[in-house]
Protein backbone atom coordinates (compact mmCIF):
# COMPACT_ATOMS: atom_id res chain seq x y z
CA UNK A 1 0.00 0.00 0.00
CA UNK A 2 1.36 3.32 -1.01
CA UNK A 3 1.15 6.33 1.26
CA UNK A 4 0.77 9.77 -0.09
CA UNK A 5 3.20 12.52 0.71
CA UNK A 6 0.60 14.40 2.81
CA UNK A 7 -0.17 11.29 4.91
CA UNK A 8 3.53 10.78 5.60
CA UNK A 9 3.95 14.44 6.47
CA UNK A 10 0.95 14.24 8.82
CA UNK A 11 2.38 11.16 10.60
CA UNK A 12 5.78 12.82 10.95
CA UNK A 13 4.16 15.94 12.38
CA UNK A 14 2.23 13.88 14.95
CA UNK A 15 5.34 11.93 15.94
CA UNK A 16 7.29 15.16 16.49
CA UNK A 17 4.40 16.58 18.61
CA UNK A 18 4.10 13.59 20.96
CA UNK A 19 6.80 14.73 23.40
CA UNK A 20 5.16 18.17 23.67
CA UNK A 21 1.71 16.62 24.14
CA UNK A 22 3.14 14.31 26.80
CA UNK A 23 4.66 17.27 28.62
CA UNK A 24 1.34 19.13 28.61
CA UNK A 25 -0.54 16.06 29.87
CA UNK A 26 2.09 15.51 32.57
CA UNK A 27 1.90 19.17 33.65
CA UNK A 28 -1.89 19.07 33.85
CA UNK A 29 -1.78 15.82 35.82
CA UNK A 30 0.78 17.28 38.24
CA UNK A 31 -1.34 20.41 38.73
CA UNK A 32 -4.41 18.28 39.39
CA UNK A 33 -2.53 16.25 42.01
CA UNK A 34 -1.25 19.42 43.68
CA UNK A 35 -4.76 20.88 43.77
CA UNK A 36 -6.05 17.68 45.33
CA UNK A 37 -3.32 17.77 47.98
CA UNK A 38 -4.11 21.40 48.80
CA UNK A 39 -7.80 20.60 49.04
CA UNK A 40 -7.04 17.74 51.43
CA UNK A 41 -4.84 20.01 53.55
CA UNK A 42 -7.56 22.66 53.63
CA UNK A 43 -10.14 20.08 54.66
CA UNK A 44 -7.85 18.92 57.45
CA UNK A 45 -7.82 22.51 58.76
CA UNK A 46 -11.62 22.71 58.96
CA UNK A 47 -12.86 22.18 62.50
CA UNK A 48 -16.14 20.42 62.87
CA UNK A 49 -18.66 21.90 65.28
CA UNK A 50 -19.16 20.22 68.64
CA UNK A 51 -22.28 18.15 69.32
CA UNK A 52 -25.52 19.95 70.14
CA UNK A 53 -26.31 17.59 73.01
CA UNK A 54 -24.42 16.51 76.11
CA UNK A 55 -25.51 13.20 77.64
CA UNK A 56 -25.75 13.66 81.40
CA UNK A 57 -25.34 17.42 81.13
CA UNK A 58 -26.92 20.50 79.64
CA UNK A 59 -25.94 22.86 76.84
CA UNK A 60 -26.52 26.46 77.86
CA UNK A 61 -26.49 29.77 76.00
CA UNK A 62 -24.11 32.58 76.88
CA UNK A 63 -27.12 34.45 78.29
CA UNK A 64 -27.75 31.57 80.69
CA UNK A 65 -24.04 31.55 81.50
CA UNK A 66 -24.10 35.28 82.25
CA UNK A 67 -27.06 34.78 84.60
CA UNK A 68 -25.01 32.16 86.48
CA UNK A 69 -22.06 34.58 86.67
CA UNK A 70 -24.35 37.34 87.98
CA UNK A 71 -25.73 35.00 90.67
CA UNK A 72 -22.24 33.65 91.44
CA UNK A 73 -23.87 30.24 91.54
CA UNK A 74 -21.58 28.21 89.27
CA UNK A 75 -17.94 27.19 88.97
CA UNK A 76 -16.77 28.32 85.50
CA UNK A 77 -14.03 26.35 83.75
CA UNK A 78 -12.12 27.94 80.86
CA UNK A 79 -10.48 25.06 78.98
CA UNK A 80 -8.49 27.24 76.57
CA UNK A 81 -4.73 27.50 76.81
CA UNK A 82 -3.33 29.82 79.51
CA UNK A 83 -2.25 32.47 76.99
CA UNK A 84 -5.81 32.90 75.70
CA UNK A 85 -7.19 32.82 79.24
CA UNK A 86 -4.79 35.66 80.11
CA UNK A 87 -6.09 37.75 77.21
CA UNK A 88 -9.60 37.66 78.64
CA UNK A 89 -12.11 35.31 80.25
CA UNK A 90 -15.51 35.09 81.91
CA UNK A 91 -15.41 36.87 85.29
CA UNK A 92 -14.45 34.44 88.04
CA UNK A 93 -13.58 31.65 85.61
CA UNK A 94 -10.94 29.09 86.51
CA UNK A 95 -8.22 28.23 84.02
CA UNK A 96 -8.12 24.45 83.70
CA UNK A 97 -6.65 23.80 80.24
CA UNK A 98 -7.71 20.71 78.34
CA UNK A 99 -4.91 19.06 76.39
CA UNK A 100 -6.37 17.10 73.53
CA UNK A 101 -4.78 14.31 71.56
CA UNK A 102 -7.93 12.47 70.55
CA UNK A 103 -10.03 13.05 67.46
CA UNK A 104 -12.67 15.77 67.64
CA UNK A 105 -15.66 13.44 67.51
CA UNK A 106 -18.35 12.18 69.85
CA UNK A 107 -17.06 9.07 71.54
CA UNK A 108 -13.48 10.42 71.51
CA UNK A 109 -10.69 8.37 73.11
CA UNK A 110 -10.17 10.20 76.43
CA UNK A 111 -7.01 8.18 77.13
CA UNK A 112 -5.25 10.36 74.54
CA UNK A 113 -6.21 13.58 76.35
CA UNK A 114 -5.30 15.29 79.62
CA UNK A 115 -7.61 17.18 81.97
CA UNK A 116 -7.06 17.73 85.69
CA UNK A 117 -10.34 16.67 87.32
CA UNK A 118 -8.76 17.29 90.74
CA UNK A 119 -9.09 21.04 90.08
CA UNK A 120 -12.89 20.76 89.99
CA UNK A 121 -14.89 21.27 93.20
CA UNK A 122 -15.19 18.21 95.42
CA UNK A 123 -18.98 18.57 95.67
CA UNK A 124 -20.45 16.54 92.80
CA UNK A 125 -23.67 18.60 92.83
CA UNK A 126 -21.86 21.95 92.31
CA UNK A 127 -22.97 23.68 89.10
CA UNK A 128 -20.12 23.56 86.59
CA UNK A 129 -19.94 25.59 83.37
CA UNK A 130 -17.37 24.58 80.75
CA UNK A 131 -16.44 26.84 77.86
CA UNK A 132 -13.73 27.48 75.30
CA UNK A 133 -13.60 29.51 72.09
CA UNK A 134 -16.97 28.66 70.55
CA UNK A 135 -18.99 25.96 68.77
CA UNK A 136 -15.84 24.38 67.33
CA UNK A 137 -14.14 24.40 70.74
CA UNK A 138 -13.88 20.68 71.45
CA UNK A 139 -11.79 21.19 74.60
CA UNK A 140 -14.75 22.39 76.65
CA UNK A 141 -17.09 19.73 75.26
CA UNK A 142 -14.59 16.97 76.08
CA UNK A 143 -13.92 18.36 79.58
CA UNK A 144 -17.68 18.44 80.22
CA UNK A 145 -17.92 14.79 79.13
CA UNK A 146 -15.09 13.95 81.57
CA UNK A 147 -16.99 15.70 84.40
CA UNK A 148 -20.19 13.77 83.63
CA UNK A 149 -18.24 10.49 83.61
CA UNK A 150 -16.59 11.48 86.92
CA UNK A 151 -20.05 11.69 88.51
CA UNK A 152 -20.78 15.42 88.48
CA UNK A 153 -24.54 15.98 88.45
CA UNK A 154 -24.85 19.63 87.33
CA UNK A 155 -22.63 19.89 84.24
CA UNK A 156 -23.26 22.76 81.83
CA UNK A 157 -21.53 23.27 78.50
CA UNK A 158 -21.64 26.85 77.20
CA UNK A 159 -21.27 25.76 73.58
CA UNK A 160 -20.98 29.18 71.91
CA UNK A 161 -18.25 30.05 74.38
CA UNK A 162 -15.90 32.97 74.61
CA UNK A 163 -16.40 34.22 71.04
CA UNK A 164 -20.12 34.82 71.57
CA UNK A 165 -19.54 36.13 75.10
CA UNK A 166 -17.30 38.85 73.64
CA UNK A 167 -19.66 39.48 70.70
CA UNK A 168 -22.46 40.20 73.19
CA UNK A 169 -20.17 42.65 75.05
CA UNK A 170 -20.59 40.75 78.31
CA UNK A 171 -18.15 41.63 81.11
CA UNK A 172 -14.69 40.10 81.00
CA UNK A 173 -11.60 39.82 83.17
CA UNK A 174 -7.96 39.75 82.12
Amino acid sequence: MMQSFSTTLFKDSIMRSLPAIGTVVYAKFTCALAALALTGAALAQVQLPTPTKLDGGKIISVEEGKALVDKKSAFFIDTRNPVNFGKGHVPGANAIPYKGGSEDVEGFDASKDKFDLAKLPAAKDQALVFYSDGPTGWKSYKAAVWAVKAGYKNVNYMRNGWSEWVAKSFPAEN
